[in-house]
């Protein structure tokens, strides 16, 4: 698409083009995540919090020659873009409208079958699983991930290209009147309604609404398919029958008025058989799975190929080898201080771009390798494929490439640019062949299509360790933060909390995290954390909390910058600092006062000889930031005490800030729950903690957040216990019973309180909560499965859920916290993202 076509869909209310011939091939939002500059249309999109107009200079430096921004931008940014001279910029009334209008231009184009899937859950599963079982015959674009909302869908549309021949696109909402919009831009000819559930209730009048406003995506249908059992989407499909003339609903469930009736759905050990009804044709389908959801999303798929006109025989071939969605990536320890990225569930040119732009951004292995298999479906000839693929290579830093498969081998000389590569014709001769040990100190990326069956060699590459590991979602942690980020004012800044291992969910992978969404300070306890985060690439500013005598000379060769709370830190400081410095150099560091907490920090009385100490000709100290600590902000019984602190701060930081000369320092005091609390205390910065992490005090909030941590694991054996007999150490459980416990592989060694045995904790199997009883031993603990269906090998949950959290920190009389910083640093950690 040219310039001059995008003035003539965007209407916009005006424009500066200086290259009306310019092209644009891929539409960016984020500016992070920016390959080549060439053909790059940058949307400058404003949320609550930010906008895109920050970053346009900085696209424009690195060679974006395309723009579109809103039209009311404030004076300092329209002042900016008139400086980018060669540029071509839209100014337009919405972004986002000015997005979804050039993906529905670019959706005209095509006249091929097009997916629309929605629904509460099972939106991805359906649509992956579609996507496997077209892709045999057909040439399929789909939605990359979960790009569902009002910005990925647009940008999933514009995948779309003159080699796909169908096209399977996943749509979320979670208000009204966002569908009709990207309705306009999908246009699907086929819809899936999967189902309704309580997701986003909140934001509808009923679940009614809720359902007519998801069916607005399917207006325009030929054929409407959903389960008609689901009766309030059956109703409400009914009752919109007038508004959906032209659409066929071509429905299936128990009845046999459904186009596909089940007559049958029976779990057996290790799958589900259906026995289906269609034309009046009997017929069983297998899938290897046996949860009910499973079920219900096959039989979309299976319903939807019988519309498509696939005969049964296909359908059933196809259902025997569908295989499980691994809904995010991950990220593991692995052999040799290795880190391994497996994201191999999927392989096309965009998840391979979105995967390489997050192994870029990790700053602790520098060395980057990417293993990867065949495309084996891409819609393009293969040497123009190839081509594509190195060049993304290149773009991201990758060190080190291996090829696996035929195709990959027949194209090797694309390749010849990247530092080191080498292939190999099947995953197997791989295995075979390599050696594993050559991997060292370096990040792996696992990219591949399921017919290789990468999932061997990630299991060859992990680090063997037992089965208790902590899984750390990087997406929640991303979201809490974004929650807060609304609470505060832009102006604002955000300072995050990663002391203790980031409450024990990892020091560089959460800090890395951070510093690429963008907060503006980090805080650590102690200096040895910080200066291990400058050494594996962290370049945000970080203040240390509890700075020690000894190390102050790495604190000024890492640019660590230390909490000045008394006299004695004071005068060591500024000696070793005064060693350091050239003239006129300064080194920073922040006031800690104490208003309440009589913890650390100056008292009231002591202001003006700290003053004087910063006064000083010979001082070689800048003062950064003066801030205190809240004692109960999270306790509305201590309001007035808080809000005594408040003002204390003020009136304290104020005169020190007089007394300094410095007017422009940084003031902060609120932490997590002042941030929600106290929003008049917000000042000049804010320092989130254990909110960050997913738990909050306040029911409000919490309702917000999700859990950034879930410690798991596995039993190890399930025994019958008679009644009378004991169990652990020292006999402290009796069975009254017969009973069944099961051995779970965690113990006090591992972070798990001795005080929860005995029946004072529990943990969660099967969706069911179980006691632990006996003593915590070292490395295990027992629990009483008596009542429910348990077996070895299944999976337990320590804690994940807020609930499970807080209810353990109860039963060992503790806080959160401590739950969290205790889970021991021999435990596993698995990151991961959707």
């Amino acid at each position: 698409m040219k310039a001059d076509e995008i003035t003539t869909i965007l209407h916009p209310v005006r424009c500066h083009v200086t290259d009306a011939a310019a092209e644009v091939t891929t539409l960016l939002t984020d500016s992070r995540r920016l390959g080549v500059p060439v053909g790059v249309l940058f949307f400058a999109i404003t949320t609550k919090h930010n906008t895109g107009c920050k970053y346009v200079q900085e696209l424009y430096d690195k060679g974006v020659r395309q723009f579109v921004v809103p039209a009311d931008a404030v004076e300092e940014y329209l002042q900016q873009f008139e400086r980018c001279t060669e540029a071509n910029f839209w100014y337009v009334k919405n972004v986002v409208a000015a997005l979804q209008q050039l993906a529905a231009r670019h959706r005209a184009q095509y006249n091929i079958p097009i997916v629309g899937i929605t629904g509460s859950n099972g939106k991805t599963i359906v649509k992956d699983w579609i996507v496997q079982m077209l892709s045999a015959d057909r040439r399929v674009v789909a939605s990359p991930k979960s790009y569902n909302s009002q910005i990925g869908v647009p940008l999933s549309v514009w995948q779309m290209s003159e080699n796909d021949q169908v096209g399977v696109f996943e749509v979320g909402i979670s208000e009204p009147t966002e569908m009709e919009l990207l309705r306009n831009v999908l246009n699907p000819t086929i819809g899936v309604f999967t189902n309704i559930g309580q997701a986003h209730d909140e934001n509808f009048l009923t679940r009614e609404q809720k359902i007519g406003e998801k069916l607005q995506l399917f207006t325009r249908c030929k054929t409407l398919i959903y389960c008609a059992d689901h009766k309030e989407i059956h109703s409400v499909v009914m009752e919109k029958h007038e508004a959906m003339q032209q659409v066929c609903c071509y429905t299936w469930g128990r009845d046999e008025q459904n186009a596909v009736q089940l007559l049958e759905s029976q779990q057996g050990e290790h799958d589900t058989l259906l026995r289906i009804r269609h034309n009046g044709k009997e017929q069983e389908f297998r899938i290897p799975f046996i949860d009910r959801a499973s079920a219900e999303n096959a039989m979309h798929c299976i319903t939807l190929l019988y519309n498509l006109g696939y005969d049964g025989d296909v359908i059933a071939a196809r259902c025997s080898s569908l295989t499980p969605v691994a809904m995010r990536m991950e990220i593991n320890e692995a052999v040799n201080d290795c880190v391994l990225v497996n994201d191999s569930y999927s392989l096309d040119l965009n998840s391979l771009a979105i995967a390489l732009e997050f192994v870029e951004h990790e700053r602790q292995h520098p060395y980057k390798t990417l293993i990867m298999s065949d495309f084996v479906q891409s819609g393009l000839p293969e040497h123009e494929l190839y081509e594509q693929v190195c060049t993304l290579l290149k773009q991201r830093g990758i060190s080190k490439f291996i090829g696996i498969g035929e195709a990959l081998c027949r194209n090797q000389e694309r390749f010849a640019g990247l530092p080191q590569a080498c292939f190999f014709r099947s995953t197997e001769e791989f295995e075979r062949h390599y050696d594993f040990d050559g991997f060292r100190n370096e990040m792996i990326l696992l990219k591949g299509a399921r017919i290789f069956h990468f999932e061997n060699i990630a299991k060859l590459l992990q680090r063997k360790s037992h089965e208790t590991t902590l899984e750390v979602n990087l997406d929640a942690l991303v979201r809490n933060l974004n929650y807060y980020r609304s609470l505060i004012k832009p102006s604002t800044k955000m300072m995050a909390m990663v002391k203790a291992a980031s409450y024990g969910a990892g020091k560089t992978e959460i800090a890395s995290i951070l510093q690429f969404n963008h907060v503006d300070y980090l805080t650590v306890a102690y200096s040895d954390e910080g200066v291990e985060l400058r050494r594996n690439g962290i370049t945000l500013p970080i203040m240390v909390m509890n700075p020690e005598e000894e190390s102050f000379g790495d604190m000024i060769r890492y640019h660590l910058e230390p909490d000045i709370y008394s006299f004695r830190i004071f005068r060591a400081f500024s000696e070793t600092a005064a060693l350091f410095c050239k003239d006129g150099e300064k080194v920073p560091v922040h006031i800690e006062l104490d208003t309440g907490m009589h913890r650390l920090g100056f008292m009231q009385e002591e202001l003006d000889e700290v003053i004087a100490l910063f006064r000083t000709p010979d001082c070689v100290l800048q003062v950064r930031s003066i801030f205190s600590h809240f004692a109960c902000a999270d306790d509305p019984a201590m309001d007035s005490f808080t809000r005594g602190q408040i003002e204390k701060f003020r009136a304290w930081s104020s005169y020190v800030k007089k007394g300094l000369g410095q007017p422009d320092v940084m003031c902060h005091i609120c932490n997590s729950s002042g941030i929600a609390r106290f929003p008049e205390a917000q000042m000049d910065m804010v320092r989130l903690g254990i909110g960050l992490y997913g738990i909050a005090p306040e029911e409000d909030v919490q309702a917000h957040l999700t859990p950034v941590s879930r410690l798991k694991t596995r039993v190890s054996q399930v025994k019958s216990i008679p009644m009378g007999d004991s169990v652990g150490y020292s006999r402290r459980w009796i069975a009254e019973r017969p009973s069944r416990i099961a051995i779970i592989p965690i113990g006090y060694a591992d972070g798990l309180h001795r005080s929860l045995g005995n029946g004072n904790g529990c943990m969660e199997i099967n969706g069911h909560e179980v006691p632990i009883v006996g003593s915590i031993c070292m490395d295990m603990c027992f629990v009483d499965v008596t009542d429910i269906d348990c077996r070895e090998g299944d999976e337990v949950t320590v804690f994940g859920s807020e609930h499970l959290l807080k209810q353990l920190a109860a039963s060992a009389h503790t806080i959160t916290y401590e739950i969290l910083t205790n889970v021991a640093p021999r435990v596993k950690r698995v990151y991961y993202q959707e």
